[in-house]
Order: C-alpha cells, then structure tokens, then sequence
C-alpha cells in the first residue's frame, strides 16, 4: 500500500509528464503539501443515481487516500450544510457547495496567474484551504490573504493550513467585496465563479496587476478570464482555452424558484441548431445573450427560463423537418440567444480564448476578436 507521500510523489510526476506543472516552484509546492489534511473526508457520486446522489468516504475506507491524489475534484459539502462527517453511511442527494477542485486546475492557475516573489496576492475562496496552502508555500505567508464565504468551511481550512505548517491571513467574509481592510494586491485568484467582476476587485488590485477568475451565470458557462488591471477600477483581459468550471459565489447565484411549468406561446422555426447552445462555448454565448435565464434541457430539447420576468423559450421538433421555437413573456429569450449565436458564427465560432472583456466603473462588457467587435454587457 501506498504512503501519501508517494502519491503525492506520484501525483506531481503525472502533471508534470502532461505538461501541467512547468515552473520549479510550484512543482515544488505540489510535493510539499499534503492534500489529505485537507479533505480528510469527502463525498463521492454514486454511479448511475438520478438525480445524483453522494456517499461519504472517511480515512481507512477503501479507495480513501487513492481517491485524495487522483487528479479529480473532492465533493465536501452539500446544500451549503451537508458535510461527510454529518452522514452515517447512506448515500444522500445535495447540490454540492464547496469542494477540493482538481489539483491540476488549481496548480495550472496559480501558474497563469504568473506570481513572482515578492508578489501580494488576494485568493477568493479558501475552501478547503489546499490552493492557499500551496499559495502560501510559494509566496510565503505574509504575501497571501485568502477570503471564505462559509464560517464552517472557512474553520476546517484554518485549521488544516495551520496544521499543514502555513500562517496566511485568512479571513471569514464577502470574498466579492474583497479585503475589508483595503489594501493593494499585485494578484487576485478566485477559486469560486462570478457574474461579474466586483468592482472592489478592480480597486483592491494595483494598475499592472493582474486578476483571475470564472465567469459564471445563471445558466452556468464558464470561462476563465486573465484580466490586466490599466488603471484604478480599469481592467481589460482574454479569455483562455482551458475549460475551467467553479461553483458560483453564493451571493453570485441565482435566487430560488419554484419548479418550472411549461407554458404555451408565440411558435416559429428556429434559424439554428438548438444543439449549439449545449456545447461549451456555444452555452457561454447563449448565457451572454440572456443573463438572467437559467437554461435547461439537453441536445435540440432546449429550454430556457428568465428569472427575473418569467419569461420562456423552448424547442421542440418541427414534424417537417427542423425545429420550433416556443416563447412566452416580456423577453423574446430565443430571439436574443439566437442573434448571439449568429454573430459569433459571423465571426467564424472562436473558442472562448477569441473573447475579451472590457471592465470599469461605468460597465463590463465582454466581446469577440477586438473591443469594438460584437458583445454582450455583464449583468452588474
């Protein structure tokens, strides 16, 4: 059997056989830090559930400390109060709330983030505390604050840095409104996704500094964005290729809502493929074009709800061949959804990394190719 120190050994020679870990620092940080203090246990999905449900996995189960250093995310909690160590056993079904995201996709952004000594960095979710820890292995305690929404999460992380031998400031708090005693960092992480970027991330960063985060919406796109801070609450960045996903900050997140009744309205032929909008990218510029919708559905069943007025849209298929639209209330949803896709067909159907943003106090607007090419607003 294998000791965790030779599955840490051989967790950082795979990312570095693939390519993942390239700078000497933080291959070095991957091999110092213990991930199992920090998911000690976790939830894994039962295979075949529906919907999805989860078991827990504590020290001494079979497969515990294998499952720590595969390269995968760690469920840890469930509905914002569901933790492993709360359940006897039993499979249960949650939303999950926090987790130990993959340890490849959190080495690969400290690197895009492109710290260098000496560097003050701001982290937006602490979780369970393994990303500061190895922020904080790198950069050295006093250069790391990291900011946790959640009291209970924020406790176990504080707990496990401290015993892995880490002191950052951690802060239990709004991570959206940044370090509440101000300050300026040459770096911002977020280990969380955003609507948008809170402007007290753009103040909080100094001008040359840098910022990166997922974009996230009610439909839950995603896209990670490299951001250059130009000036006090300025920032302009591209988009990049890597298909990064992260919960969305909880104040971020959609309200609840009752389940979904179906309801008749105006028909048409669609001018697309319903199935676009279910690939990734082509989820994220339907997202773009009605940000207050919550998109459902699978293949050309697609179906979108707005939020805030109710409004709805869905396909179904056309018996002659095609599809039918079927929208309802103030927003013509499909309307907006469809020009989006159009005009990023226009422009030849970029991968996210064809897409910038530009972001200040008066705006955020993301866009194709150039500033002045086809975009959308973010919903701040």
């Amino acid at each position: 059997m294998s000791t965790p120190a030779e599955l840490r050994t051989a967790l950082a020679d795979r990312l570095t056989e693939d390519g993942t870990l390239t700078e000497r620092e933080w291959d070095s940080a991957a091999r110092a830090v213990p991930r199992e203090l920090f998911v000690g246990t976790y939830f894994t999905p039962v295979a075949g559930s529906v919907p999805t449900s989860y078991r827990p996995v504590r020290e001494g189960d079979p497969g515990w400390l294998e499952g720590i250093y595969a390269d995968q995310t760690l469920v840890t909690q469930l509905d914002g109060r569901i933790r492993p160590e709360d359940v006897n056993g039993e499979a249960v079904t949650g939303i999950p709330s926090s987790s130990s995201t993959l340890p490849s996709v959190v080495l690969r952004m400290w690197q895009q983030l492109d710290t260098e000594a000496g560097h003050r960095v701001l982290e937006i979710g602490t979780g369970t505390g393994y990303s500061t820890a190895l922020g904080a292995h790198r950069l050295g305690d006093a250069n790391l604050t990291s900011i946790e929404y959640d009291p209970t999460v924020g406790a176990a992380a504080a707990s496990a840095v401290k015993t892995a031998g880490f002191s950052p400031q951690l802060i239990i708090g709004d991570g959206l409104r940044g370090d509440p005693a101000g300050g300026q960092y040459d770096r911002l992480i977020a280990t969380c996704s955003v609507r948008y970027i809170p402007l007290s991330w753009l103040h909080q960063v100094k001008p040359g500094g840098r910022i990166l985060v997922t974009l996230s919406g009610w439909s839950y796109a995603n896209a990670l964005v490299l951001l250059d801070v130009t000036g006090p609450g300025e920032a302009t960045g591209r988009f990049l290729a890597d298909p990064t996903s992260f919960m969305i900050a909880r104040p971020h997140d959609r309200p609840p809502r009752q389940s979904l009744a179906l309801l008749p309205g105006d028909e048409r032929p669609t001018r697309i493929d319903p199935e676009i909008i279910g690939t990734w990218t082509g989820s994220w510029v339907a997202q773009l074009a009605a940000p207050s919708a919550e998109r459902m559905g699978a293949g050309g069943h697609q179906i979108l709800s707005d939020v805030a007025t109710g409004s709805q849209a869905r396909t179904t298929p056309n018996p002659k061949g095609g599809w039918t639209v079927i929208q309802r209330g103030p927003l013509r949803l499909w309307d907006q959804v469809e020009s989006a896709v159009e005009a990023w067909r226009q422009a030849g159907e970029p991968h996210q990394d064809g897409f910038g943003i530009t972001a200040s106090g008066s705006g955020q607007r993301v866009w194709i190719g150039h500033e002045d090419g086809p975009g959308w607003n973010l919903p701040i």
